[in-house]
This record gives structure tokens, sequence and C-alpha cells, in this order.
């Protein structure tokens, strides 16, 4: 006779997989990603620097290749041609990174607090006020601070030279570069990635001092490597981290960052009459 087939039981329920863990910025990465930004600059601003220096060569004054390739070293001293290759690289390298941070943390790129990036609202409006203040009022501090540490010598900035002796035409461009896609891919360096790599690892404290202190010592090379300038740019830094901590965003921190650039980029007009 037939008997009766029960049905098969199923298994007690299997453990279910673990959920991928969204990647985070980890100490290797920011710091990869910084050194990145850097040596791109230094890759696209040698082609393009090349590039315009055989553009000008054999276009105005009707060189062959040859001939051009040994003038182009005194082409690209020349104030205009140096602030288009400052264009060109910054943004070339500054879309480099924003893609493959983008790319590297999608999930952190809305998330306010660290781990993520901080690229969304402030928790409060006010937040943009005081990022004003900060960076109109950091550059007078810091100012302050860095010649009382030079003791009489003088500080000065290749980009606050490039400006001042760049032609109306361009320095408008570049202004708008200096205070605006500087700003946003270096707090995204900075306050973002390396910001929330070393909160895994350190105390918000110690987070916030080291990483104040990289941003300054990555910005010595084009201030000469003059030290008495490290405490400014440091405090600039801290500052910066606050806004980014405390707001739950990245934007006042960019905010931030571009009015500190925004008094440098206002003497190229306003200490130096644009060339013609």
């Amino acid at each position: 006779m037939d008997v009766p087939r029960a049905d098969p039981i199923p298994p007690a329920s299997w453990p279910p997989y673990p959920l991928a863990q969204p990647s985070q910025p980890n100490l290797y990465s920011a710091l990869g990603l910084i050194g990145l930004y850097f040596v791109l600059q230094l890759v696209i601003g040698a082609v393009v620097g090349l590039f315009a220096g055989l553009l000008t060569g054999t276009s105005r004054h009707g060189q062959n290749i040859a001939t051009a390739t040994s003038t182009v070293p005194a082409i690209l001293v020349q104030a205009d041609v140096n602030a288009l290759m400052v264009i060109i690289t910054l943004i070339a390298a500054a879309g480099c990174i924003l893609y493959l941070a983008r790319r590297l943390w999608p999930a952190m790129w809305p998330q306010s607090a660290p781990p993520g990036l901080g690229f969304a609202p402030p928790s409060s409006p006010s937040f943009y006020v005081a990022a004003l203040l900060i960076g109109v009022t950091m550059p007078i501090i810091g100012g302050l601070l860095t010649q009382f540490l030079a003791g009489g010598h003088a500080v000065t900035q290749d980009i606050k030279q490039l400006g001042a002796d760049t032609s109306l035409r361009l320095r408008i461009p570049l202004a708008l570069i200096v205070i605006s896609i500087g700003p946003l891919v270096e707090e995204l360096l900075f306050r973002g990635a390396l910001l929330s790599a070393l909160l895994r690892r350190l105390h918000a404290g110690w987070a916030t001092a080291l990483c104040a202190l990289l941003f300054a010592a990555i910005h010595l090379p084009d201030l000469g490597f003059l030290w008495y300038a490290l405490p400014n740019l440091a405090l600039l830094g801290a500052a910066l981290v606050w806004l980014r901590l405390r707001s739950g965003s990245i934007w006042p921190a960019v905010l931030a960052h571009g009015a500190n650039n925004m008094l440098a980029v206002l003497a190229w007009f306003v200490m130096a009459p644009p060339s013609s």
C-alpha cells in the first residue's frame, strides 16, 4: 500500500549572510588620495606646461618643434601662461579626486557624522554664519601670529605672487578657482576622508590636532618651507575641523576655507592693479 510521505521539513532558518559593510575611508586610502591629488597636479601641470610652451612657441613665434622645445622654460615663467597652467591643472586634478572619492565611498558621501564625508546640510544654518566669521577672522589672527614668529621676515606665497602678476582676463577665473574648487577638494580630503580615518583610531582631540598639522604641513612648499607659517595654517585647520564636527556637514568648512582664501585673492586686485 502507499505510504504517505511527509513533506520535507524545511531546515531551521539558515544563518543570514553577513551584510557587506559599506566602504569607509581608512588611513591608507585617505593619505593615498591626498598624495594622488598633489601628484596629479605635478603630472598634469608638466603636461599642460609642455603643451602650452610648444603651442606658444610654434604659433606665435613661428618656431619649429625643436626650437620651441628649447624655449619652453622661458615661456612658462610668463605670468599668464603660468596662471593658465594652474587653472587647467587644478580643474583636472580636482575632477579626478572628486570622481575617485565618490566611487570609493559612495555610501559615506551623504552621511553627516564621520566616517561619513558630510555632504549634507548642516544641523543649523547658523553654522554658515560661523563659517564666514572664521574665514574672515582667521587670516587676521593667523597673520599676526605669523608676523610675531617670523620676527620681521617676509612671508610670501607662490599663489599670491602668481595672482598679482597675472592679467585681469586670467586673474578672475584663477580667483574663482582658488575660492571654490580648491577649498572643496581640500575639505573633502582633510576634513572628510582623513578626519574620518583618524577618528577610527584616535580620540577626537588627537585626531583634530593631527589633521590640522598634516593640513599645515602639506602647504609648506607653497610657503617656501618657512616653519613660522605652520602655526597659522594649523590653527585654521583646527577651526575647520571644529566646523565639520559641530555642524555635521562639510559645507561650512568649505565656506570658511573659501572665505579665508578670498582675502588673499582680494589682495590681487587691491594691492596690485591688473596688468593688461
